[in-house]
């Protein structure tokens, strides 16, 4: 009788640690749940946030002479006519107008200004990095319902020696403060088809994908 309890015993934790095992990617790290291909509902991303090198058009009606289309220097500042360092990474379209608005209402009466990203960069944190053995390693600029697909096409794939089964996803958890690591199988997602392993993908991830050592 004791022989059979711990057969029981053993037997019970031989099947939680597979289970936990199936619900554990390559090295132990958790999966993302599949994403569809197409969302069923577009829905907007998170508000733009203005980054380095991005391409702004300031518009100040009725004030053409004010209006400028300007690019966003490496430190962040920005220079139109009567507006001298105006800090812009880090703000939304919005947040940038209404600074430009306080800085020209000290020359114009009541100026309207809109701000409009021409072309755009991102911050760090608005972009997802595709790193390692892939054909053309590439820092994307994040769009909305971006998923683990979207962003392979755009670096052309994996690379020839590349183990993408072994790729690893880097997420900044807000919530926490801390990283968190997910297991990723693009080889079965781009070789074999498999609807499941694509994820979908948010701000600011970092995938890494090693080389085969054989």
């Amino acid at each position: 009788m004791r022989f059979a309890g711990g057969f029981r015993t053993m037997l019970t934790l031989s099947t939680a640690a597979m289970l936990l095992a199936s619900c554990a990617g390559a090295g132990g790290r958790p999966e993302l749940p599949p994403a569809s291909f197409v969302a069923a509902k577009e829905q907007p991303g998170e508000e733009y946030v203005i980054g380095p090198l991005d391409s702004l058009n300031i518009f100040v009606w009725r004030n053409p002479e004010l209006s400028a289309k300007v690019q966003v220097r490496p430190d962040g500042r920005i220079t139109t006519p009567l507006v001298a360092d105006m800090p812009a990474v880090g703000k939304t379209p919005s947040m940038l107008a209404a600074d430009m608005k306080l800085a020209l209402g000290e020359y114009v009466q009541n100026p309207i200004v809109s701000v409009i990203v021409d072309s755009f960069s991102g911050t760090y944190s608005q972009q997802v990095r595709i790193v390692g053995a892939t054909q053309k390693p590439a820092s994307l600029p994040y769009r909305a319902n971006m998923t683990l697909l979207d962003a392979m096409i755009a670096v052309g794939g994996l690379g020839e020696y590349a183990a993408g089964n072994k790729a690893r996803l880097i997420r900044y958890d807000r919530a926490t403060g801390k990283q968190r690591e997910f297991a990723l199988k693009i080889s079965r997602l781009l070789k074999d088809g498999d609807a499941s392993a694509n994820v979908k993908l948010e701000p600011g991830d970092v995938i890494i994908i090693p080389e085969s050592m054989f």
